[in-house]
C-alpha cells in the first residue's frame, strides 16, 4: 500500500475525495535513482517507472488513467478549466467541473492547494512555489473557480506539506518579493519566508473562510517521509496531490 495524507477539510463531503502522496522509500531498493514512489513527470526517473508507480497508486484509489488530469508544470500561473483527461504542457493549475476527472499537482517543496466547492461540484488543484504564489496563481485561480459557478464561501481548501519558514532560507531579491510580515530577517543569518502564511492569507483575501482551510503542519525539508529538492536535488522526486468528484 502506498502512504497518503488525507485531508480532513473534506470529510465531511462524501463525493470530493482528495489525497496525498508521502515518499514511500522504504518500498523501492537503494539502487533506484530515486527512492520511493516518485510521480515526478519530468523528473530524471525512468518513465516506466514513474508510469508504474501511477498505475499503482490509481489501482490502489479505484480510478482508472483516462480519469487523470497532471501538467507539465513551470512554475508560471497557467490555469487551465479541463473536461479532458491528459498532460497539458506549460500548466500549473486545474480547475474542473467534471464528475469523471482527477486533477493531480506534483511537489517536491512547493506547496499543492486543493480547493473544492462541494454545493457547486467544482474543483482546483494548484502548484504554488514562492514564484507561483507571488505571481498570483492562488487569485487568478479563485477567480476562475468563480467564473465557473463556484462560491468562495463554500470553498474547501487543503495545503500540502511543502517547505517549512525554518527551513525557508532566501536571497534578498527573492524576500523583496514577499510582504515584510512573510519575511523573517532577524530570526537566522538570511531571511526566511513564511510560504504557508502567505498562501493562507491570498486563500482568506480571496473569500474562504479560514475554518474551511486545513494547513499541514509538515516540512518537506525536514522530514524524509516527504521528498525536498532543496534536500536531495536532482535524487528527489515528487507527491503527488489529487482531487476529483467520486
Amino acid at each position: 500500500m502506498i502512504d497518503v495524507v488525507i485531508p480532513t477539510v473534506f470529510a465531511g463531503f462524501s463525493h470530493v475525495n482528495a489525497i496525498f502522496t508521502k515518499a514511500n522509500r522504504s518500498q523501492f531498493p537503494s539502487g533506484n535513482k530515486i527512492q520511493g514512489f516518485n510521480f515526478g513527470i519530468t523528473t530524471n526517473s525512468d518513465l516506466h517507472e514513474v508510469e508504474s508507480n501511477y498505475q499503482l497508486l490509481l489501482q490502489q484509489l479505484g480510478l482508472e488513467k483516462e480519469n487523470l488530469v497532471l501538467g507539465k508544470q513551470s512554475h508560471g500561473t497557467g490555469i487551465k478549466v479541463v473536461s479532458e483527461a491528459g498532460i497539458y504542457p506549460e500548466t500549473d493549475g486545474f480547475i474542473t467541473t467534471s464528475k469523471k476527472l482527477y486533477l493531480g499537482i506534483q511537489v517536491a517543496d512547493c506547496a499543492a492547494i486543493l480547493i473544492a466547492d462541494p454545493r457547486n461540484n467544482i474543483a482546483g488543484a494548484f502548484h504554488a512555489g514562492w514564484r507561483g504564489a507571488i505571481n498570483g496563481i492562488l487569485p487568478k485561480g479563485l477567480a476562475m473557480m468563480k467564473e465557473e459557478g463556484g462560491n468562495n464561501k463554500y470553498f474547501h481548501a487543503f495545503i500540502s506539506p511543502c517547505i517549512s519558514h525554518k527551513a525557508f532560507e532566501v536571497g534578498e531579491e527573492v524576500a523583496q518579493l514577499f510582504p515584510d510580515e512573510f519575511c523573517d530577517r532577524y530570526s537566522y543569518k538570511k531571511t526566511h519566508i513564511d510560504l504557508t502564511g502567505y498562501i493562507i492569507s491570498q486563500l482568506t483575501r480571496g473569500g474562504i473562510p479560514p475554518k474551511n482551510i486545513e494547513v499541514s503542519d509538515s516540512c518537506t525539508f525536514g522530514n524524509s517521509e516527504y521528498f525536498s529538492y532543496r534536500r536531495e536535488r536532482e535524487k528527489a522526486g515528487r507527491m503527488l496531490a489529487l482531487i476529483g468528484f467520486k
